[in-house]
């Protein structure tokens, strides 16, 4: 669960132990998405009138194209996520760092910061590996399959 209501943080912090699914509908087009999801662990606890502060990590396994072949690439993410949440009328509310409370106010809803987080720390551009060879310029062929059959100039 990644979803808490405000009621149960008044009665102090709460262990995180959740998952964000590959298709939740957090995740937009374009994203990084998660192989089998993203595991989110830490402590979320009030962090005075209105506010309250996430800190934890997150794991997972990043399903990417390589930048060179466009083979598919599964590279692992690990990352530290800390997030500050406050309800629309405090005064930082309007800060990037600080997110909103969720549902008019009344739930700390962990998944925006857990995608935030997630896009940050998956590789842009990654490679299948070091020595990718990529697609032949001029014919397009695949070199990691053998040299082409084209005179390059």
């Amino acid at each position: 669960m990644l979803s808490f209501p405000i009621r149960t943080l008044a009665q102090g912090a709460v262990q995180v132990e959740g998952d964000l699914a590959p298709d939740d509908p957090v995740w937009l087009e374009g994203d990084s998405r998660p192989v089998q999801g993203v595991r989110v662990t830490g402590r979320l606890s009030g962090a005075g009138s209105g506010r309250y502060y996430f800190s934890g990590a997150l794991s997972g396994v990043a399903l990417g194209e390589c930048r060179r072949c466009l083979a598919p690439v599964e590279l692992p993410v690990r990352s530290d996520l800390h997030a500050i949440f406050a309800e629309a009328s405090d005064e930082n509310a309007e800060e990037p760092d600080v997110l909103p409370l969720g549902e008019g106010g009344m739930t700390v809803d962990l998944r925006p910061a857990v995608r935030e987080q997630w896009v940050l720390e998956s590789a842009v551009l990654p490679l299948c590996r070091p020595d990718c060879l990529g697609f032949c310029p001029t014919c397009g062929a695949d070199r990691n399959a053998g040299p082409c059959a084209c005179t390059r100039s």
